[in-house]
C-alpha cells in the first residue's frame, strides 16, 4: 500500500506530518528501540498528536508494537525499512551546494535509478529545501550523474568519511537554510527514488493472533458506534491500549485501572470512576476472551450520567480510568 495519511476515524485537523516523518519514525526505532513517544516525537521535530497519529497508522499496519517500555518494530516493521533504508548525516562541503547547511543521504544500491540529478533536486525543493545535488558511486569514483566528471577531492573526502561507500550507490545532498530542510529534502528526494514508503494494510480479524491491540482499534470503533459517540477505552494483556472520543483516537498509549482489573479477574466491571478524566462517571468494562481465555478489555463510559459533558478533563499519560 502507498503511504497514506489519513484515517477513515480520524477527525480534526490534519496532522502536520509527511512522508519523511514516517521514514523517519522507522529511521530511529531502527537504530534505538523500544522508544518512548514522546521522545519520538522530539526526533521526529513534530508534536505528540502528530506522532500519535503515525504511531496508529503503524500500528494498525502491523508494523509496530506499542508496550509500556516504548514503541519498537515488528519483524514486518523492519522488512519495510529494509526497503527503504538510508544513511543520513550532517555534511560541510563549501561551495559544492548553495544553502547554509547540507545533509548528505546515502541510498543503497540506487545509482542506476539515478538519471540527471535535476529530478531529485525539484523534489527537495517542493519539500522546503533549497536545493540538492545527486551524486553516483561507480567503479570506486564518486561523479555526478550522467558524465564522467569525477568530485572534486575535499567533497570526496568529506563524504567518504561519513558513509562507507559501496559500488552502486546513490548519494543525495540535499541544502537548505537550516539542517531540518535539508534532510528532509534529502530523504524525500531518495524516498522518490526509491518508488516511496509501501506499508501494508491489514484488513480486521477475529482476535486471535500475538497483537491483538491491532484489531481492538476496529472493535472498539464498532463499539464507538453502537454506543452513540460514547468514550470507549480498550487494551490487551500485553500492549497499551486506546482511547476513542468523538470518533477519534485521542491516546493510543492507555491504560487505566479498571481495564487493568478486568483483565486480571475476567469479570465485567459496573462502577463509578473514582480517578482520572473520568471521575464521578458511571464505567463499565468488560472482558474479550478467546479460547476460555480474557486477551483484552473494552469499556464505555457513560458521560450522559454527568453535568458538563462537553467539558471532559483530557487524559494525561498518568490519569486512570
Amino acid at each position: 500500500m502507498p503511504f497514506e495519511r489519513p484515517h477513515p476515524h480520524m477527525g480534526g485537523p490534519i496532522p502536520k506530518f509527511s512522508e519523511y516523518h514516517v521514514w523517519k519514525t522507522f529511521h530511529c526505532l531502527s537504530k534505538e528501540s523500544p522508544i518512548g513517544r514522546k521522545k519520538l516525537a522530539t526526533l521526529l521535530g513534530i508534536g505528540e498528536g502528530s506522532t500519535r497519529t503515525i504511531l496508529t497508522m503503524l500500528q494498525e499496519a502491523g508494523h509496530i508494537l506499542i508496550r509500556k517500555n516504548g514503541v519498537s518494530l515488528t519483524m514486518d516493521g523492519k522488512r519495510v525499512w529494509n526497503t527503504v533504508e538510508m544513511d543520513i548525516a550532517p555534511l560541510e562541503v563549501g561551495a559544492l551546494t548553495i544553502g547554509k547547511v547540507d545533509c548528505a543521504v546515502r541510498i543503497p544500491k540506487a545509482a542506476n535509478m539515478v538519471k540527471f540529478g535535476c529530478e531529485e533536486r525539484d523534489i527537495a525543493i517542493k519539500s522546503g529545501a533549497v536545493g540538492a545535488t545527486t551524486l553516483v558511486y561507480t567503479n570506486g569514483i564518486l561523479m555526478f550523474p550522467g558524465n564522467d566528471y569525477p568530485l572534486d577531492a575535499k567533497s570526496d573526502r568529506a563524504i567518504r568519511g561519513l558513509f562507507n561507500l559501496s559500488n552502486g550507490d546513490a548519494i543525495i545532498i540535499g541544502t537548505g537554510n537550516d539542517y531540518n530542510s535539508a534532510e528532509e529534502g534529502a530523504v524525500t528526494a531518495g524516498l522518490q527514488l526509491l518508488g516511496g514508503l509501501h506499508l501494508s494494510r491489514k484488513e480486521p480479524e477475529a482476535v486471535q493472533n500475538s497483537n491483538p491491540n491491532i484489531d481492538l482499534v476496529s472493535l472498539s470503533f464498532m463499539v464507538h458506534d453502537l454506543v452513540g459517540g460514547l468514550p470507549v477505552c480498550a487494551k490487551s494483556k500485553d500492549d497499551l491500549g486506546i482511547r476513542i472520543e468523538n470518533g477519534a483516537v485521542v491516546d493510543n498509549a492507555y491504560t487505566g485501572a479498571v481495564l487493568e482489573e478486568v483483565l486480571r479477574i475476567g469479570t465485567t466491571i459496573r462502577r463509578v470512576a473514582t480517578s482520572g478524566p473520568y471521575k464521578g462517571i458511571r464505567v463499565i468494562v468488560t472482558p474479550l476472551e478467546v479460547n476460555n481465555k480474557t486477551i483484552a478489555a473494552i469499556g464505555v463510559v457513560d458521560v450522559r450520567t454527568m453535568a458538563g459533558v462537553d467539558n471532559l478533563i483530557r487524559l494525561h499519560e498518568e490519569d486512570e480510568l
